[in-house]
Parts: C-alpha cells; sequence; structure tokens
C-alpha cells in the first residue's frame, strides 16, 4: 500500500463517536495509513482553532464519520466545508457511516459512503486512499 502510506488522513468526528474513531484509526494505521486525529491529541489550554487549521492544512484526505452527533457537530461541518472548497481533498473526501442520518449537508448524497464495521471501513479507505495514490503516480509521469 505505497500510495496509502504517502497519504496524512484527517479524521472528521463528533465526541460521541470517539470509540469507533479509535477504532477505525487504529484499522487504518495496520494498513499503513497515517491518521491525523486532532481531537484524540488536544488537551484542554490549546487553541482548538489553530491546531485543527494546522491538521487540514497538512493532511491529503479527510474521513468524516457520519452520525447523528456529526450532523449537529459545528467543528464537523466546518472541516467538511474545508475540504469541500480545497483542491488537496478532492476525491479525498470519504464519508464513513457510523449511524443513520439524513441530517448533512446535501452535497455530501453525492459521494459513496462506506458502510460497515470500523475493520471493514478501514480495509474499504485504505483501498481507496491506494487507489488515488496510484491516481496521483501516473498523473505525475505524463
Amino acid at each position: 500500500m505505497s500510495g496509502a502510506r504517502d497519504i496524512q488522513v484527517f479524521l472528521s468526528y463528533a465526541q460521541s463517536d470517539g470509540k469507533w474513531a479509535r477504532e477505525l484509526s487504529g484499522h487504518l494505521e495496520a494498513a499503513g495509513v497515517r491518521v491525523l486525529d486532532p481531537l484524540g491529541q488536544l488537551l484542554p489550554g490549546d487553541n482548538w482553532s489553530l491546531e485543527i487549521g494546522k491538521a487540514l492544512d497538512s493532511s491529503q484526505a479527510m474521513v468524516v464519520l457520519i452520525s447523528p452527533a456529526a450532523a449537529r457537530s459545528s467543528s464537523v461541518k466546518r472541516e467538511i466545508q474545508f475540504a469541500l472548497g480545497s483542491e488537496k481533498y478532492q476525491d479525498r473526501l470519504i464519508p464513513v457511516e457510523v449511524e443513520p442520518t439524513t441530517d448533512f449537508p446535501w452535497v455530501l448524497r453525492h459521494f459513496q459512503w462506506i458502510k460497515g464495521s470500523p475493520s471493514q471501513a478501514g480495509q474499504r479507505v485504505a483501498e481507496i486512499l491506494e487507489a488515488a495514490g496510484e491516481l496521483d503516480v501516473h498523473a505525475d509521469a505524463h
């Protein structure tokens, strides 16, 4: 999975989905994907906006966990908006359904959502990132 190993993934989720996010992160890291989980790394007193901005700037893909709690989260909504407006996240914004909800930005309805356990989702995300990495390698060769 050399293509996936070269990509750093920003993991966007609501705090209440933290257990699911940690499981997914473990599966992604086992597949060789570098995961940046700001919620899991920030401490009280940290400048959260600044640190999340740095994390978004340094990542090349985003996995957003979809759930009713995430749909209500202003942070998750801002992170999705950032990814939708950034060229480097084009074809690298990957929604993963944790719990069904219809209360999400309409534009995400045009994306193929990954469903399943954290293990299944991790495998599928790694495959997508691998394919994206291979596409980038071939684009550079021409």
